[in-house]
């Protein structure tokens, strides 16, 4: 899932701590791909089709400025570990975020996914992509950054996927 200036605050942590966090993280989900059967090798599966359907919905959404469309991907307890925060964030503070980006007036937040892998696991998928994110109309210029993510996704009730939990570093 993305993050970026849009979403992260300001602040960066500098304690060994956030770092012990994120590499639990890691390890949680890499216990997680062990325990789990290995996935089907189809090329294009329906489940991998339909996850990579709702990325490309979430991007158009977000560079479209659908407000109250950018919220959708995600479960209502999502946790996001993202760069440059001091805590997980939850579902409250990652919409919140995403809502302010793209009703900013000055400045266009653009997304672009770059989706690497997804592994489906019965329910749940592993997706591990690159999000390019082009800031246009600041005072510096356009400015872009990229940033490595991981997001575990999990079938909803309805047989549509949402994100459970992401990590997401530039």
């Amino acid at each position: 899932m993305p993050c970026a200036p849009c979403c992260a605050p300001v602040n960066k942590p500098k304690d060994r701590t956030r770092r012990a966090s994120s590499l639990r993280a890691i390890l949680a989900l890499a216990g997680l791909a062990c325990a789990l059967p290995l996935p089907a090798r189809a090329e294009d599966s329906a489940d991998q089709a339909a996850i990579r359907a709702a990325l490309r919905q979430w991007t158009e959404d977000f560079n479209a400025h659908r407000a109250d469309k950018v919220c959708d991907l995600f479960e209502k307890d999502v946790v996001a570990d993202i760069r440059e925060t001091d805590a997980p964030q939850t579902f409250d503070l990652v919409c919140e975020r995403l809502k302010r980006a793209v009703g900013n007036e000055r400045r266009t937040y653009s997304y672009s996914p770059d989706i690497k892998e997804i592994l489906v696991f019965g329910d749940a998928a592993v997706v591990r992509l690159v999000w390019t994110l082009t800031i246009s109309g600041g005072p510096e210029g356009d400015v872009t950054s990229v940033e490595t993510g991981m997001d575990l996704f999990r079938r909803q009730p309805d047989g549509s996927w949402k994100i459970m939990r992401w990590m997401s570093y530039d």
